[in-house]
């Protein structure tokens, strides 16, 4: 198990800046990270902020360049932009291309490297995110362990149970944000209502992160709504009015999206 010594990234969008920031917060976890010129202005801004990072117009370059190289690249331009290179028999390759198949994916590398798909979230950049990896592999796991958490999955269906699980970022924000509407409407300064349902979140997530796997997320809702008493009354009315179905619906629709 080893974090690799020259990291490259192919695709410089938002995930990449995210994974290349918390691999360079000191102390930096990585010596060498190259990354290619696209998205210029990302690129650029990784280059001025962290001396480890080379930026490349050429692809290739990349390839040949670093013993791990990940794929950052948007799926509709994936098979042209992975097809036009070479890879390395034995090569580290991680791929975060969202809804790619690991057999198309292998097909458009066109050589027997040591790939492992990868749903590293935002908040890598501060080495919080919790990110899920197929197949299992220490060297992946380590490497994302050092952004915040690896949860390796044992079968493709785990893998698609996550990235659908993930989608509930914004839907997360979104209740938030009508929390926040509700208490403006009602004569609540923005910013205060803002300011404590941000820290209420925060808490309830904290108290889910420290609680343990053996404690149901269903256990902790009961301990926190007392008999006949308001938080019992909203996850009630949230239930009864289809608030429960809608969710689990969604997740249905964005698990078969996954699939294909």
């Amino acid at each position: 198990m080893s974090l690799p010594q020259k990291i490259g990234f192919i695709g410089t969008g938002a995930i990449t800046d995210a994974m290349v920031r918390g691999l360079l917060t000191k102390p930096a976890a990585v010596p060498h990270v190259m990354v290619s010129l696209r998205s210029a202005d990302i690129s650029a801004g990784l280059a001025a902020d962290f001396p480890q990072v080379l930026v490349s117009g050429d692809n290739q370059a990349i390839v040949d360049g670093c013993d791990t190289v990940v794929l950052a690249i948007r799926p509709q331009i994936a098979e042209d932009v992975v097809r036009a290179l070479r890879f390395r028999d034995g090569q580290r390759v991680i791929s975060v291309v969202a809804a790619t198949a690991r057999d198309a994916l292998l097909d458009w590398i066109g050589a027997d490297v040591r790939l492992s798909q990868a749903i590293p979230l935002p908040f890598v950049a501060r080495r919080k995110g919790v990110t899920a990896v197929f197949p299992p592999d220490a060297n992946t796991a380590a490497l994302f362990n050092v952004l915040g958490n690896a949860v390796e999955c044992e079968s493709k269906a785990e893998y698609d149970l996550l990235a659908a699980a993930s989608a509930l970022m914004a839907t997360y924000f979104g209740v938030m944000h009508r929390a926040s509407e509700w208490l403006a409407a009602n004569g609540l300064p923005e910013e205060k209502g803002r300011a404590y349902l941000a820290s209420l979140f925060a808490s309830l997530s904290d108290t889910a992160l420290h609680a343990g796997n053996h404690v149901a997320f269903l256990e902790m809702s009961h301990e926190f709504a007392t008999k006949g008493g308001l938080n019992e009354q909203v996850f009630r009315d949230f239930e009864a009015d289809g608030g429960g179905q809608a969710l689990t619906k969604a997740l249905d629709r964005v698990l078969a999206r996954i699939k294909g």
